[in-house]
């Protein structure tokens, strides 16, 4: 049974699978739909996630009004009853993304993903004062995304890790010689941080950041694929690299050439494979587009072959 205690158990020691960002369910309106939206985390959660991450990048947060995030967050808080976490998203300027915080933490969210601030391309010292007061704004802990116009210096990294609430970095970034400099950093001032892979189908530069020391990743093809999801994160973890190459090659290494093919599919492909999966997630919201036809039946057979190779309930 879910107790105070586990509430209290710090966010690291929480994080133990494969990373579900779900999707936000609406209709062809765009209107939101809450009860699609609570089966789905119903069901990630049930599949053995490790964490659930509301209304982030694939939740579509830049398209979210405030009330539907508010909506997600507590359906989210709700659906897991303290299971795993619900890490809530939030961005633009300090002023509104902690607005967006607050109503995280009334909705009952244990941590935040702050996503990059809006268009800006500030120098170092602004980026570490936007992050610094995003942090101050709330009590909740708060994970960095690194990305587009959020690129951390090392020292920066060091000095946003000694905030007692900034307790993470998620790389979407991808230069791995920089994520190195920053670990080494971290480590070499004697600060604590988590390290995420953020890249858009991570599994498939997951050994790469394995061998970082960096095994926890978000995992949008848990999203509608769960069973494929836990058996590379396991295969990784475990050091299985032949399970792991196997679903590279046959899996996901052809998801991220079809991915590629248009933009925002890195949202708009996990939508279509929530559908093609029985799931009514709806569309995509503007300024996204649906994936063309060709696209959506390639998605469909790449889901068809996979679950010839692993056992998918």
């Amino acid at each position: 049974m879910y107790t105070r205690e586990d509430r209290m158990t710090p966010l690291a020691d929480r994080l133990d699978g494969p990373l579900f960002f779900p999707v936000t369910p609406c209709d062809a309106r765009e209107r939101l739909n809450i009860d699609v939206f609570r089966e789905h985390v119903r069901e990630g959660v049930e599949a053995g996630c490790g964490a659930v991450f509301a209304c982030c990048g694939t939740g579509e947060f830049p398209s979210l009004s405030l009330d539907d995030y508010a909506a997600c967050v507590a359906a989210a808080v709700e659906v897991t009853a303290g299971r795993v976490p619900v890490i809530a998203g939030t961005g633009y300027g300090v002023a509104l993304a902690s607005r967006f915080a607050a109503t995280a933490r009334d909705a009952g969210a244990d941590g935040l993903l702050a996503l990059p601030p809006y268009l800006v391309h500030a120098q170092q010292e602004g980026l570490r004062r936007h992050y610094e007061a995003l942090a101050d704004s709330s009590p909740l802990p708060l994970i960095l995304y690194q990305r587009d116009n959020a690129i951390f210096d090392p020292d920066t990294v060091v000095a946003l890790a000694r905030h007692p609430r900034i307790v993470g970095l998620k790389d979407g970034y991808g230069d791995l010689d920089l994520l190195q400099r920053i670990i080494s950093a971290t480590r070499s001032a004697s600060v604590d941080l988590l390290f995420f892979n953020g890249l858009p189908t991570a599994e498939i530069s997951a050994l790469a950041y394995r061998g970082l020391g960096v095994t926890r990743y978000s995992s949008a093809v848990f999203c509608f694929l769960p069973g494929v999801a836990k058996r590379f994160y396991h295969a990784l973890v475990g050091g299985d690299d032949a399970t792991v190459g196997l679903l590279i090659d046959e899996f996901y290494r052809p998801l991220v050439e079809l991915r590629r093919q248009g933009a925002g599919y890195a949202v708009s492909l996990i939508k279509t494979g929530v559908r093609l999966r029985g799931l009514d997630a709806g569309p995509v919201r503007a300024p996204l587009c649906e994936p063309a036809p060709e696209h959506v039946k390639r998605l469909g057979e790449l889901i068809e072959h996979v679950l010839e190779l692993v056992e998918e309930p």
